[in-house]
């Protein structure tokens, strides 16, 4: 192997180079477009709540049920199905992944009642377990350290423009040709995106182009180790856990507003499904866009910086508990959405800044478990609670109080931040 003591590029190696940035950002593409259908496979059902609550006579607290189902599964799975990637093949295992849920919607387009629907729904979400895990971790893989906000916002607002599609085309096609081919159209998208995936993506060339960066390092670096080694490196410090831990904090508000949104418009503004939709669809896309240019915005400011993550983190929180206070507090109209629209931009920013906290503090050979174990923390804590519990409290004392009281929510994550920076700065301090 040859050494070059100069910083000149070879000229041979130069096309090379160009080669495998430009497929990883034909990967990363591939990997947004099946993140938008497993969010949108998710979410579609959302705006059909108002139609199955009529049509199979269902309370507030099966329709969030059926809805937490997905995330519930996901967190309970992530993790294990993470480590079985990260040993088996991350490729491979997404394939497997993405055909699975895409059959599962299927399935609940052929539901006939709520209990084969939370069956069908269980499998979509058996199906999404690991692909956010070991998506992003893909992706890490492919570009450099400096790039990881922008990368990991770029890739998971896919979630949130997933849900636009999901519930505004789902309302739409229910109005016009009925619910069942709202899921069945999700269900297609979802297996041709699959057979593109395998035909483009395989396990050597994304070993080929990865990031200098970390390409040295995997190649000394297998993931041999014993469940308690495992434990150790996923969580190597306190601050990592209140990275973990907020994350999912801030992720409950997240998970809650995209869910009933629709028929919060639906009930208290007197939309009609299709409209209420296509309006908390709007509201959902700002909040993907925000999480891409939060992202941005957070690795122009940060740096290198763990500690300046750690303070974007905390502004992000504390703006988005004041706006959405103030506008639950609003009566229904313009005002309202004026201010609605705003907060939801900083809706989905836990991630950006507590996954590149993350992937910084954690070895790259064992990205794939440590985003799943993000995951899990987001899902169980964050969209399985979030809706069902905004449920019970809808089914007691009406959605509209529910909402009102979500914006008291923010206090938890903002208070984990703040202690997670603290324990950030003793860790730097002791090292």
């Amino acid at each position: 192997m040859s050494l070059y003591t100069n910083n000149v590029m070879p000229a041979e190696s130069a096309p090379a180079v160009s080669g495998a940035r430009a497929y990883a950002w034909v990967v990363f593409a591939l990997m947004f477009c099946l993140l938008l259908s497993d969010y949108m496979s998710r979410q579609a059902l959302n705006a059909l709540f108002p139609i199955l609550k009529v049509q199979w006579r269902l309370s507030d607290t099966q329709l969030g049920s059926i809805s937490s189902v997905v995330p519930l599964a996901v967190g309970v799975l992530t993790l294990p199905f993470s480590i079985v990637a990260d040993r088996w093949g991350r490729v491979r295992s997404i394939a497997l992944m993405v055909g699975l849920w895409s059959l599962a919607t299927l399935g609940c387009a052929i539901a006939s009642n709520y209990h084969e629907m939370l069956v069908a729904r269980l499998f979509v979400g058996v199906g999404e377990a690991a692909y956010g895990s070991v998506g992003i971790a893909v992706l890490m893989s492919l570009f450099p350290k400096s790039m990881r906000s922008t990368i990991a916002g770029g890739f998971t607002s896919a979630a949130a423009f997933g849900s636009v599609l999901g519930v505004s085309l789902s309302g739409i096609i229910a109005t016009h040709v009925g619910w069942r081919w709202s899921m069945g159209l999700m269900a297609i998208f979802g297996l041709v995106l699959t057979a593109v995936y395998a035909l483009v993506v395989t396990e050597k060339r994304v070993a080929c182009a990865r990031a200098d960066d970390v390409s040295v390092t995997l190649v000394h670096e297998r993931l041999k180790l014993t469940p308690r080694a495992l434990l150790s490196d996923l969580f190597p410090s306190r601050s990592v856990f209140c990275a973990y831990l907020g994350s999912a904090l801030q992720v409950f508000i997240q998970g809650t507003l995209f869910v009933w949104l629709p028929s919060y418009l639906n009930r208290y503004w007197g939309m009609p499904v299709s409209k209420a939709a296509v309006v908390a669809a709007g509201l959902v896309l700002v909040s993907g866009v925000g999480q891409f240019l939060c992202g941005v915005i957070t690795d122009w400011i940060s740096g290198d910086s763990s500690l300046k993550r750690w303070n974007m983190a905390i502004a992000y929180c504390l703006v988005l508990g004041v706006l959405l206070a103030i506008a639950f507090r609003l009566p229904q109209g313009n005002l309202q959405l004026a201010l609605l629209a705003p907060a939801v931009f900083f809706l989905a920013s836990s991630f950006v800044t507590c996954g590149a906290i993350i992937a910084g503090a954690t070895r790259p050979a064992i990205h794939g478990s440590a985003f799943a174990t993000l995951t899990l923390f987001n899902n169980i804590l964050g969209l399985a609670a979030g809706p069902f519990f905004t449920g019970i409290v809808a089914d007691a004392a009406g959605l509209q109080v529910a909402l009102r009281c979500l914006p008291l929510a923010a206090i938890l994550p903002f208070t984990v931040y703040l202690i997670g920076r603290r324990c950030y700065i003793a860790e730097a301090r002791r090292r």
